[in-house]
C-alpha cells in the first residue's frame, strides 16, 4: 500500500520550493513597485500554510518508499504545484476564471507555451518573470530540480528519479541520483547563462533576455511580447534560438559527456543524436526549399526561418518567428510531424521521442528480415547494447497508449466546439507540449477563444503528456491501489 505520511511530507517539501520561487517574484513586484505585489504576496502565504499543513500530515513518516510510492509523488507534484502556482494568475486581473489560470499554469510548468493571454505586452514584469520560470523549473522536471537543490529529501530518490525520467532508455552520470541530478541541473544552468548573455549581445534588454533564456531552456516558448520573437525582427536573435532550442532538445546525458568529459565520439555515435540530427536538418530542408521557390523568400532568410519553425516545434518549444500558417500546405504534415514525434529523450522536450521513432524503425526492419530469414536471431541493437524484452514491450504499450490518448483528446475537442483539423492540432500540440496549434489557434493567435471544457481537456492532455503518459494511466489502474 502507499506510504501516505511520507507522500504528504515529500509533497510539503515541494510546496515549501514553489513558495521559495512564489517569494522571489514577490520581491520582483516589491522593486518594480507593480500592482501584482498583493497578489503574490497572497500566494506565497497560501504555499506556506499548504507546505505546513502537508509536513504536518506527514510527521512521523518512515522514510522507505516504495515505487508506486515514488509514482504518486511525481503524478501528485505538477497538480499541486499547477493550483498553487496558478494563484498569482487568478488574484490579479490579467487572468479571469479558474480554468483560464490553471490553464496557462498548467502550460508554464508542462513547458507546453499555449497561452490565453492577450495582453502580454502590458502585464507586470514580475507576473510574466513567473511565467517563464514555470517553464524553466518544468522543463527539468519539478522533482528532478528538487532532487537537485535538496538532495536530502528523501532516502527514495531512484524511484523519484525513475518515475520523473523521459524516455524510455533510461541512465544515470554518477552512482547517486542526487549528484546526477545536480550535474543535470548545472548543465542546465550553464546553457541558460549562456543563452541570456548571447540574447544580450544579439539585441535584448537583460530582463527579456533572462525570460527567452529561461523559456528556450526549458523549450517552452512563452514570451514576453505578444508577438513572440517576431517583435524583435531580428535575425541574430532568432539564430541565437535556434542554437540553444536545438542544444535544449540534446538528452542531457549526452550533453555531460561532451561538454565536461569531452567525449565527442559518444555525441556523433548516439543513434538518438543522429536521427535527432537528420530529421532536423531534412525537414529543414524541404522548407527551405519550398519558402525560397514557392513563396518568394530570400534564401537566407527561407533557411533561417525554416531552421527556427521546425526546431521549435520539433523540441516542443513553440517559438513563432513567422506565420507557418501562410506557408505552402505541403509544409503541414511535415511540421505536425515534427511536433509529434519530438526531440530527444532525457531532454526538456515533449513528443513520442525521436529514440522511440528509431526503435520501431529498427524492430519493423528485423521484423522484414525475419520474414525471409525465419530463423535468424536479430536482436534490437541501441548504441551496441541489445534492448531488453520488456523495453520493447514499454515501447509498445507507450506507442498504443499515445494513439488512444490523442484519439480520445480529439473526440474531446471536437464535442467542445473545436472543427476537426482544430482538434487534431491542438491535440498533437498539448500532448506533445509544443504549445502552437492550427487554425484559430496558431502561432498568431491566444488560445483564449476556447471554451473552458476544450481548456481543461488541453490541461489534462498537456499533463499526461508532460509525464509521458504511462504514469499517470499507471496511478488510476485499481492494481496500482491494491495491496
Amino acid at each position: 500500500m502507499l506510504n501516505f505520511k511520507l507522500v504528504a511530507k515529500i509533497l510539503g517539501t515541494l510546496a515549501f520550493v514553489e513558495t521559495g520561487l512564489l517569494l522571489l517574484c514577490t520581491l520582483m513586484s516589491f522593486l518594480y513597485e507593480e500592482d501584482d505585489l498583493k497578489p503574490f504576496l497572497y500566494a506565497t502565504l497560501i504555499g506556506f500554510a499548504i507546505g505546513t499543513l502537508l509536513k504536518f500530515l506527514g510527521r512521523g513518516s518512515q522514510n522507505v518508499m516504495g515505487r508506486r510510492d515514488g509514482y504518486m509523488i511525481v503524478c501528485m507534484s505538477w497538480i499541486l504545484f499547477c493550483l498553487v502556482g496558478m494563484l498569482p494568475f487568478l488574484f490579479t486581473s490579467h487572468i479571469k476564471g479558474v480554468a483560464n489560470a490553471f490553464f496557462e499554469t498548467m502550460s508554464g510548468f508542462t513547458s507546453t507555451g499555449a497561452t490565453i493571454m492577450d495582453n502580454i505586452d502590458f502585464c507586470p514584469h514580475a507576473l510574466l518573470f513567473w511565467r517563464s520560470l514555470t517553464q524553466w523549473v518544468g522543463g527539468l522536471g519539478i522533482v528532478l530540480f528538487t532532487i537537485a537543490i535538496l538532495p536530502g529529501t528523501s532516502s527514495g530518490s531512484v524511484k523519484l528519479f525513475a518515475a520523473q525520467s523521459l524516455g524510455p532508455l533510461q541512465g544515470k552520470l554518477q552512482p547517486r541520483i542526487a549528484t546526477t541530478s545536480k550535474w543535470i541541473l548545472f548543465i542546465y544552468f550553464v546553457l541558460t547563462i549562456c543563452c541570456t548573455f548571447s540574447l544580450s549581445i544579439a539585441g535584448m534588454d537583460w530582463y527579456d533576455a533572462v525570460n527567452h533564456a529561461f523559456t528556450c531552456l526549458g523549450t517552452g516558448g512563452f514570451s514576453t511580447r505578444q508577438a513572440n520573437v517576431m517583435f524583435y525582427q531580428s535575425p541574430a536573435i532568432e539564430y541565437v534560438l535556434i542554437i540553444f532550442m536545438f542544444l535544449a532538445g540534446v538528452n542531457y546525458n549526452l550533453l555531460y559527456f561532451l561538454l565536461l568529459k569531452r567525449q565527442y565520439k559518444r555525441l556523433v555515435n548516439d543513434v538518438e543524436f543522429k536521427w535527432y540530427g537528420m530529421i532536423f536538418l531534412g525537414v529543414t530542408l524541404v522548407c527551405t526549399l519550398s519558402l525560397h521557390f514557392t513563396s518568394g523568400y530570400e534564401l537566407e532568410r527561407a533557411f533561417r526561418s525554416a531552421a527556427f519553425q521546425v526546431i521549435s516545434l520539433y523540441t516542443s518549444t513553440g517559438y513563432s518567428s513567422d506565420d507557418y500558417m501562410l506557408w505552402a500546405p505541403c509544409l503541414i504534415p511535415f511540421l505536425l510531424a515534427v511536433m509529434w514525434i519530438g526531440a530527444s529523450s532525457g531532454s526538456s522536450a515533449g513528443g513520442f521521442k525521436t529514440i522511440r521513432l528509431a526503435m520501431i524503425y529498427k524492430v519493423c526492419k528485423n521484423e522484414l528480415k525475419k520474414i525471409l530469414h525465419p530463423n535468424a536471431i536479430l536482436p534490437l541493437r541501441i548504441n551496441g547494447q541489445v534492448v531488453g524484452t520488456s523495453v520493447k514491450m514499454n515501447l509498445l504499450a507507450f506507442a498504443a497508449i499515445f494513439t488512444m490518448t490523442f484519439f480520445i483528446g480529439f473526440l474531446g475537442l471536437v464535442f467542445c466546439g473545436l472543427d476537426f483539423l482544430e482538434a487534431a492540432g491542438c491535440c498533437i500540440s498539448c500532448l506533445s507540449n509544443v504549445g502552437t496549434g492550427y487554425g484559430d489557434f496558431g502561432p498568431m493567435f491566444s488560445w483564449s477563444a476556447m471554451s473552458d471544457g476544450a481548456k481543461w481537456v488541453c490541461s489534462a492532455l498537456m499533463y499526461v503528456g508532460r509525464l509521458e503518459l504511462l504514469s499517470v494511466f499507471l496511478v488510476v489502474t485499481p492494481s496500482f491501489w491494491r495491496k
